[in-house]
Parts: C-alpha cells; structure tokens; sequence
C-alpha cells in the first residue's frame, strides 16, 4: 500500500506541475524528435547512459527498476558495472542522490521525478517527445540569467544546461513578434557565446502574426550534431521508461496482425468449401 500511495503520488506531482512548465514553451514550433530512436536498442542503451550520468544526480525515476533495462538488450552485470553507482540493486527502483530540500534550495522547485516525463509532457497541440527533444537543445547562454542559461522553450527556465559540455558553445538568435499598444513589434535578439545580448527592434505595419522563431549558430558543428543525436537516444530512453513495454507490445502486436490476416485467409477458404455444395 506505501509503495502504490508513493507512486500515485508521484504520476499527480508530474501531471499537476509539468503541464505547467509545457505552457513556456507556447508560441515556438517545436522540433520533431525522430520516432525511429524509440525502436533502436542502440540508441536505448546510450539513452540509458547520459540518463544514469547527467539526469539521474538531480531528477528520480521512482516508478522504474533498473531490472526493465533487461528489455533494451543489458544483463545486470552491465547494468551494476556502467550504470548503478552506490550500494543500489539491480531490483532496485532508479533513486535520486540529490535531497529534495536541497534541490528546492537551488534551483526554487525540488527536480521532478522523471518516470513519466513524456507522458506528463504530452498535450493535445504536441507529443512530450517533441517537446523534450525541443527542450533539450533549446538552451542558449543568457548572461542576465540567475543561473547563466536560458531556454527557448521554456523562457527563464530554472534548471541549468548540464549538457552544455557535450553540445558545446553556439550564438542564438531569437525572433519575436507581439502585438504592442503601438502596433505589432518585431524584436531580434542575438546572444553571443558569452550570453551577451544585442538586441533590436522594428515596428510592422498591418496585422502580422504573433510567435517566436529561433536559431543557432554552432562554434563546432560537428559537435554540435553529436549532441542532437544524444540528446534524440536520451528522449527516446525517457519515451521507454514511460511505457517500459512499449517496445516489446509494439512487436508483438506486428505478429498479430499477420496471423489474424492469415487466419482470415484460411476461415474465408474454409467456409467457401464448406458452403459450397450447399449453394
């Protein structure tokens, strides 16, 4: 009973509050993330890899045991000896290092568990996957920042880019159009490396539509689509441990279908020489 109470109330934490960091992110359009990722055992397991090293210092995934990873292609020897730092279990559910006072200390808001991210993240305008695979490469040095990052996605975000190593530096540009007391205004703003910003602005006549594009300019493009393919392994693992059984249901549901189309096959042979000195 305590452990189904922690876990229903770790599903309301998520679909109370994460709609809610989803709403930043209005106005953008929104990358799609290659669905392709989410069949590719490869790109699990590497998913799994950035997830136990960079995510899992902050954000729980209280409703998953490392044991599920057996569905991606890992033995519990490579998942004690890659994955697993402390004195955890391979039966053990994914916990947090990080205190949760601490973490509201820092960053305002304890990190929320992230068993159902995706799911939590989905709405009718967009899927979480989409969203996430947005988020993630959607971080940009912004000097005025508390914590020296911002985010197109989600403006003012308060989690810092922890793959901002991987990814490397880059200049963002971000176009917005809004609709002032004076008309419609189209602002640019540029932000270098540094997070230094230069920003600029022109009113537009007529009506004009309201939203925000961006871009961004990478030091090392190679790198940088390094880190976009981690980062689609990363969501893709995150889609996983959402619905662990996806995969493998998916699969399954393949071979149905085939015999379903095969025994159809045969019932309509059957009754064709069943009926047929009847008629």
């Amino acid at each position: 009973m305590k452990n189904l109470i922690s876990a229903l109330f770790v599903v309301a934490s998520a679909v109370v509050v994460l709609p809610a960091l989803a709403a930043g992110g209005a106005g953008i359009n929104l990358d799609r993330f290659p669905a392709a990722k989410t069949t590719e055992l490869a790109s699990l397991q590497n998913g799994a890899r950035i997830f136990a090293n960079h995510c899992l210092n902050c954000h729980g995934a209280a409703l998953m045991r490392w044991n599920r990873l057996h569905d991606i292609g890992l033995n519990d020897e490579q998942i004690k000896s890659f994955l697993i730092f402390g004195d955890q279990k391979v039966g053990d559910t994914m916990k947090v290092a990080l205190a949760a006072k601490d973490g509201k200390a820092w960053f305002g808001k304890t990190p929320p568990d992230l068993s159902v991210i995706v799911r939590a993240r989905t709405s009718f305008d967009y899927a979480g996957t989409d969203y996430l695979f947005t988020l993630l490469r959607g971080y940009y040095r912004d000097s005025t920042s508390p914590t020296g990052w911002n985010n197109v996605a989600y403006p003012n975000i308060g989690m810092p880019h922890i793959l901002w190593e991987l990814q490397g530096p880059r200049e963002a540009t971000i176009e917005r159009v809004a609709h002032t007391e004076k008309g419609y205004v189209r602002t640019v703003s540029v932000y270098d490396a540094s997070g230094n910003v230069t920003t600029t602005s022109q009113p537009l006549t007529g009506h004009a539509k309201e939203g925000t594009e961006f871009s961004f300019k990478a030091a090392d493009p190679a790198r940088a689509r390094k880190y976009d393919e981690d980062v689609a392994d990363l969501v893709a693992y995150l889609a996983f441990m959402t619905d662990p059984s996806g995969v493998s249901r998916s699969r399954i549901g393949v071979w149905v279908l085939v015999f379903l189309v095969f025994f159809t096959a045969v019932a309509w042979w059957m009754n064709s020489k069943f009926w047929r000195d009847v008629k």
